[in-house]
């Protein structure tokens, strides 16, 4: 592995900090890649606590010249790319009513196009390499769950474009997959980002429905089922590993029972008969 090199995105924490000392201690040249390289402080530790090496550097998902200058940056440096992970993503909780139109777009620039915009720059060089695109999404990118309307649109897309261009990026020999983790401990308090009284106050005719959806949902990342970020990142380095990967690989058995519900959920029913007794 000392030869190949995997460019991480979003590994300021959690999954994709997990994944970046995963990799490197396999022996990959492991590039971990953050918007702000001021928060690389717990990377660092991690880092160093496993004995691993990292080349950490900038890279905003949402900024095209800085997805070019860090890609154009990799090549010049190692001359090749084996494997891209994108994990740089943004929680959100909302419903459209009390939202703007303007909040959606970006939950979807980061989540949606962010992955777009890095895959294709990355594209010509795994072609070279005959490499792997890899892309964290989410057991809500197959089950859409209420207050996430626009997260798990997101990551709809990201499936579906990825599961469209598999087989057209097979044909060059390029391996394309999509972790799907369940809950992470502690990622929803640490990321939904507001106050949770101020925002049930605020919900208006939904409340109640808010107020009922957060308590499962803290429920859920903190219950036994929710996994640490290096059990999720041990599906990565699945997908990086492995010689022929799945094109879906869920993260735990939770996660493959859960997104199994939709997945033979032909008429819609099962799935809104469960996610409907998490808002009453």
């Amino acid at each position: 592995m000392s030869s190949q090199v995997v460019l991480i995105t979003g590994t300021s924490s959690g999954i994709g900090l997990a994944a970046a000392v995963a990799a490197a201690q396999s022996g990959r040249r492991t590039v971990a890649t953050l918007r702000d390289p001021a928060r690389a402080d717990a990377l660092r530790k991690a880092a160093d606590a496993a004995g691993a090496e990292l080349d950490i550097r900038r890279l905003d998902v949402t900024d095209p010249a800085s997805v070019t200058a860090a890609i154009d940056g990799v090549i010049a440096d190692y001359g090749r790319l084996d494997a891209l992970v994108n994990n740089a993503g943004a929680g959100h909780v909302g419903t459209l009513e009390n939202e703007t139109v303007e909040d959606v777009r970006r939950v979807m620039e980061v989540n949606f196009f962010g992955v777009v915009q890095t895959s294709k720059a990355a594209l010509p060089h795994l072609r070279a390499t005959g490499g792997r695109l890899i892309t964290v999404s989410s057991v809500g990118g197959v089950v859409g769950q209420p207050f996430n309307e626009a997260y798990c649109a997101a990551k709809f897309a990201v499936e579906g474009f990825m599961e469209s261009l598999a087989p057209v990026a097979a044909t060059t020999g390029v391996t394309v997959s999509v972790v799907e983790p369940g809950a992470v401990a502690t990622e929803f308090v640490n990321n939904i980002g507001f106050d949770i009284e101020q925002a049930v106050a605020a919900a208006g005719p939904y409340g109640d429905a808010l107020r009922a959806y957060i308590a499962r949902t803290v429920e859920q990342f903190s219950s036994s089922s929710a996994q640490t970020p290096a059990e999720a990142a041990a599906a990565v380095m699945l997908a990086l590993d492995a010689e022929q990967p799945a094109f879906r690989i869920q993260t735990s058995d939770w996660a493959r029972t859960f997104t199994g519900t939709k997945l033979a959920d032909v008429d819609g029913s099962a799935v809104q008969g469960m996610t409907g007794g998490w808002v009453r």
